[in-house]
């Protein structure tokens, strides 16, 4: 046997034990589905000082395509329920203003992850990475409160004036736009799991989330029946002060919100995720 016929049995020897190797490993796709929970919690004109009185709950399922070991996409669905309390401020001017919101969120975001580490499922030196996650997406939202033992939503009453035409540009959607930004850590646990943990704030397009922003309008503009599912609620939900003052605060023109800064929302969730097995050697293995 020349040396060209030992060269070529050899390389056929190492091709298929490479072969046998490979197929006797199990690696992973690039895609993976997974849950997520935690907590919830608001910050606006009622929260002005990133209180944490009130915290919600918060839950979503998502979809992650690992582009690279660096780069992840994700595409996610989340609820929270989220809510607050002038009760909870130390300022005195809130504490009178007395007024209170819960709402239920329902979002779904488009989200890129940049691991600061190389990040593979499968391999033991590579199971572990911090990540800075942002990204854009749309949210609905509906504030509502308790009074007498009831609930209302706060929407339909026009609080802020919005069902007068002299107040009109102050109505607003139930729906808004939400860039989500943070911080997590993901960890390659077992098999096809990895388990993760982060804090993602979400800046918002809207000022009433909590359906504060603006001014009062004056209890005058309420003394008819008011448009709505409750035409006779909005002149007290309009300035809740009377409950606590024997002096009502709500008159026209003073302020009632801050409408220089958007409403914001923030998760802290935990979340498990499973991509499925395969069987083929891959070029670019993640």
């Amino acid at each position: 046997m020349n040396s060209t016929h030992k060269a070529l049995v050899l390389y056929i020897i190492i091709s298929v034990l490479d072969t046998s190797y490979c197929f006797s490993q199990v690696f992973y796709r690039r895609t993976e589905l997974g849950f997520c929970g935690g907590t919830a919690h608001y910050f606006g004109d009622l929260n002005q000082n990133l209180g944490f009185a009130e915290i919600g709950k918060s839950a979503g399922v998502f979809y992650r395509y690992n582009a690279t070991r660096y780069i992840g996409l994700k595409l996610n669905a989340g609820y929270a329920n989220l809510g607050y309390d002038d009760k909870h401020s130390s300022n005195p001017y809130q504490k009178m203003r007395n007024l209170n919101f819960k709402t239920n969120i329902f979002e779904v975001l488009a989200q890129a992850e940049f691991n600061f580490f190389e990040y593979t499922v499968g391999d033991f030196d590579k199971r572990f990475t911090p990540y800075v996650s942002l990204g854009v997406g749309a949210f609905r939202y509906d504030p509502y409160t308790t009074y007498n033992g009831k609930v209302y939503y706060l929407r339909p009453l026009g609080t802020e004036g919005q069902n007068f035409d002299e107040y009109k540009d102050r109505r607003y959607k139930p729906w808004s736009m939400a860039f989500p930004i943070g911080i997590g850590i993901k960890y390659w646990w077992n098999y096809g799991i990895t388990v993760t943990a982060e804090i993602i704030n979400r800046s918002t397009m809207t000022d009433y989330l909590d359906d504060v922003s603006t001014t009062y309008v004056g209890i005058d503009l309420f003394t008819e029946p008011e448009p709505g599912p409750y035409p006779y609620v909005g002149s007290q939900l309009q300035d809740r002060s009377i409950d606590v003052t024997s002096s009502p605060i709500g008159f026209k023109g003073r302020q009632r919100g801050i409408s220089s800064t958007k409403d914001q929302y923030m998760f802290f969730q935990l979340g498990v995720s499973y991509r499925l097995p395969t069987y083929k050697c891959p070029a670019n293995q993640l």
